[in-house]
């Protein structure tokens, strides 16, 4: 039984929410509220009671800027987004259920519908990339907006969205004197529930493209860029930085080879793997939601072999060697993701640094995800010394 919800893998989705409360997402009381009207839900009922929750926040912020109350209304629809994300996520999976689709909207719009009343400018830019725009946002270094200055690119993993980046690392950057531009690739946020674009391993072809962009636009030092990625985006941060290099500092939250690294004899033998997990995840509902629902769904694929075929291609072997730029790892205490951290930093031959993460310090969990303030000032203060800031 969750901390707030019965199930507990909705409790997951439920309870991830609060990672963001500290940079303005939803509280406690929030969660709690919408607990009390699903505690005992199924997936549908979940949706249902987190979209109404949403709604009315975004109904109520709208009505704020009606009638001038910029502040606040800027406030509600920022919350308001936070809703949509524990809402959806549960659905993931092939084919694609309708609900997915409509909750992403209405969380776009909210969040888009915020940033356009903040203080702090916010722009949205596309980044073309093989026929298809992929989105982004930069978000300039707070009270330093005009001035050139460093940028950090934010990369999501397999089912966060730019939002969520927003509130885990965007708004910290900026307060640290940093540009931010964070974006969706392919299979991640709306490329993949809009657009259909499946996930690939050859993050350095995608960030190729943002580095692109990133170097035209004012204010912009195109000497100082750093990219940082969290959950997979610790693979495909370090992935990228294996074959981008004008980049000037990687960070990997968590120090991630690969998927398969941490499922031994995939790569040799995908069928009695395939067995394997499909026998593991018959009594684990959250391995099962990870494998045969959100792997399907991000990598376009209708069975656990064609999931492992696909992954192969998500290693650093034969290139982890090629990464040339100061480096930081992160490992939290319980993160499973993390395990490989050790690794990585025995194969790089840049500067390096592995940080980790301990329960004690209340960050022990993916991605530091409750105590994101202590990972963002460890990872600022490493990246004030990279750029000698």
């Amino acid at each position: 039984m969750g901390m707030f919800f019965q199930d507990d893998l909705l409790d997951e989705f439920g309870t991830s929410a609060l990672g963001y409360t500290s940079a303005g997402g939803l509280t406690l009381g929030d969660v709690r509220a919408i607990a009390a009207v699903a505690r005992d839900a199924d997936a549908s009922r979940f949706y249902d009671a987190w979209v109404a929750y949403g709604d009315r926040l975004a109904a109520e912020a709208s009505q704020h800027q009606r009638e001038g109350r910029i502040e606040t209304a800027r406030e509600l629809f920022l919350k308001s987004a936070n809703c949509y994300a524990p809402a959806y996520h549960p659905l993931y999976g092939r084919p694609v259920d309708p609900r997915l689709p409509a909750a992403f909207a209405k969380q776009i719009r909210a969040f888009e519908a915020g940033l356009a009343l903040a203080g702090q400018p916010c722009k949205k830019i596309g980044i073309p990339f093989e026929g298809a725009t992929l989105p982004a946002y930069l978000l300039r270094a707070a009270g330093r907006e005009l001035e050139t200055r460093p940028l950090v690119i934010l990369t999501n993993g397999y089912d966060a969205t730019v939002m969520e980046m927003y509130f885990a690392g965007a708004l910290a950057a900026a307060q640290r004197g940093y540009h931010c531009l964070f974006f969706d690739g392919p299979g991640q946020g709306a490329p993949l529930i809009e657009q259909g674009i499946h996930i690939r391993p050859d993050w350095e072809t995608v960030v190729r493209a943002v580095v692109d962009v990133a170097q035209t636009l004012p204010g912009v030092d195109a000497k100082q860029i750093a990219l940082s990625g969290w959950s997979l985006g610790g693979y495909l941060s370090l992935r990228a930085a294996t074959g981008e290099h004008r980049l000037a500092a990687c960070i990997a939250d968590p120090g991630l080879w690969g998927p398969l690294a941490l499922f031994s004899g995939a790569a040799a033998n995908p069928q009695a793997a395939a067995e394997k997990m499909q026998q593991m995840a018959a009594n684990d509902p959250r391995l099962r939601w990870s494998l045969f629902a959100r792997g399907y769904f991000v990598h376009g694929v209708d069975t656990a072999v064609a999931l492992l075929e696909a992954l192969q291609g998500f290693t650093l072997d034969g290139l982890v060697e090629n990464i040339a730029c100061p480096t930081l790892l992160t490992a939290a205490e319980n993160d499973d993701l993390g395990k490989t951290a050790p690794r990585v930093y025995e194969a790089l031959t840049c500067r390096k640094t592995l940080l980790k993460f301990s329960a004690a310090e209340g960050a022990g969990d993916h991605c530091e995800l409750y105590n994101r303030p202590l990972l963002n000032a460890r990872v600022f203060d490493w990246l004030d010394s990279v750029f000698a800031r």
